[in-house]
């Protein structure tokens, strides 16, 4: 079968319409991306000039808490500023996405530096860059107090910056570190910050040594000392110029973040679809390898000295997601594939590993979230490659019109040799699923005219 015949087929598509109509289960409870709480790294001395930034920007600080409507207790903490002399503020979406989707059971305060706490309203999201704009409920809370102000040309890289929140929920602190431009491979802006952010810092300003807006606190890595995230100050000046006469928003906001993910999917398809596979250095096959654009491809293989099955793996994935709930990323895409070589294992045996592989993949059950994948299975031939080609799409239940998207393969022309692909893009529109699993699907090929199997 042709790759356009089989993406055509009729059972996909009408499986899925039906799965659309009878979506309705609940989400999970939100809570911060893992990325967004680092390890508190050692302590430094702090400079004359991050004191003068602390006592110049201490008033405009606030604690963001998100709490349940029935009680006191506080489900979550971040920190947030002001950007108005009217009282609006910016903080991260994560830091205020359970009231965003559940308006009904949670309610949102903040806590000044001077103690002073009252409640706030959500105005606007940004999804995409992780932003949320609040005012209080009472429009004098912030009387007198200023803001903070957008700084409108980019930072020399080295430069000194200061990072301010609420780490912890221990009080509010300013971290020093360096302004690194934007970090490398990201398909959503984020900036380097060469400094410590800790849980509780998530929605806090990151300011030059003028006191002047250079980003948001939103992100750190796990994994390595001083290596943190800021959300580009020109997304919070959009957000603030967007939402800046809105009325506060009382009702989950599915519909909007279900309009901004169409919105970012479509952009990233496009992008995506528009650069050329690169190769993946097989003899035989062309294998589609993503470029590394906005993408970290990493390789794998067993040893040359193993006895049994020999593979060479190569996985790929984007760096940046979107954080809509503590249960939910969205808005990326992943590539892998794995080359085998079984001829010390023989056909028989080369063929139960191989076809195991195939079938032992996971694409996902019915969860709150998501329903059940739908399946499509066939034969498809790549110019006389012949491949075992399986497509699967799972819709969500709260963002109508977006589904996950898987592709598998695998190559069938010889006994003791091969190769298996995946592709997954979550959060696509059904046409762009569609795109893909056509554009992943046409970059196999051979590399070399067809031989007799080995």
């Amino acid at each position: 079968m042709r790759v356009d015949s089989f993406l055509r087929s009729a059972g996909l598509a009408g499986g899925l319409a039906l799965l659309c109509g009878t979506a309705l289960a609940q989400p999970g409870a939100a809570s911060a991306p893992a990325a967004s709480a680092a390890a508190s790294a050692a302590e430094a001395p702090v400079s004359s000039a991050a004191q003068r930034i602390v006592e110049r920007t201490r008033a405009r600080l606030v604690q963001v808490r998100t709490l349940l409507k029935t009680q006191d207790s506080q489900s979550s903490v971040g920190s947030g500023f002001l950007v108005s002399e009217e009282g609006h503020l910016i903080t991260n979406f994560h830091v205020v996405s359970d009231v965003a989707l559940q308006p009904d059971r949670h309610r949102l305060v903040y806590a000044g530096a001077d103690g002073e706490q009252g409640p706030l309203q959500l105005l606007a999201v940004d999804v995409i860059h992780d932003l949320a704009l609040l005012k209080p409920v009472n429009p004098k809370a912030f009387a007198g107090r200023g803001a903070l102000s957008f700084r409108a040309d980019t930072p020399a890289r080295g430069v000194r910056i200061y990072s301010l929140g609420n780490p912890l929920d221990v009080g509010f602190a300013v971290m020093e570190g360096s302004y690194n431009g934007l970090a490398e491979r990201g398909f959503i802006p984020t900036l380097f910050f060469g400094g410590s952010l800790s849980a509780g810092m998530s929605g806090g300003p990151a300011v030059d040594d003028a006191g002047q807006l250079v980003g948001v606190n939103v992100a750190a890595r796990r994994d390595g000392e001083q290596v943190s995230f800021l959300v580009p100050a020109q997304f919070a000046q959009a957000l603030l110029a967007q939402g800046r006469q809105a009325k506060p928003m009382t009702t989950p906001a599915y519909p909007e973040v279900t309009r901004q993910l169409l919105a970012h999917q479509a952009e990233l398809t496009r992008r995506f679809i528009a650069q050329p596979w690169r190769s993946a250095g097989h003899v035989k096959y062309q294998i589609p390898v993503p470029q590394e654009t906005f993408l970290r491809c990493w390789g794998q293989g067993s040893p040359t000295a193993e006895r049994g099955l020999q593979f060479e793996r190569s996985d790929c994935e984007m760096d940046s997601r979107v954080f809509i709930s503590g249960s939910l990323s969205t808005g990326y895409l992943t590539a892998r594939h794995e080359a085998y070589d079984g001829r010390k294992l023989g056909a028989l045996r080369f063929a139960q590993r191989y076809s195991a592989s195939f079938t032992n993949e996971f694409f996902g059950s019915s969860n709150r979230q998501r329903t059940a994948a739908q399946c499509q299975e066939d034969t498809v031939d790549r110019a006389g490659l012949p491949l075992r080609a399986l497509v699967c799409l799972s819709a969500y239940k709260k963002l109508p019109g977006l589904y996950d998207l898987s592709v598998l393969t695998a190559t069938l022309d010889q006994s003791t040799a091969g190769a298996q692909g995946r592709f997954d893009a979550y959060g696509v529109s059904f046409d762009n699923a569609l795109l893909l699993a056509r554009h992943y699907l046409e970059g196999y090929a051979w590399t070399a005219p067809k031989t007799v199997s080995p």
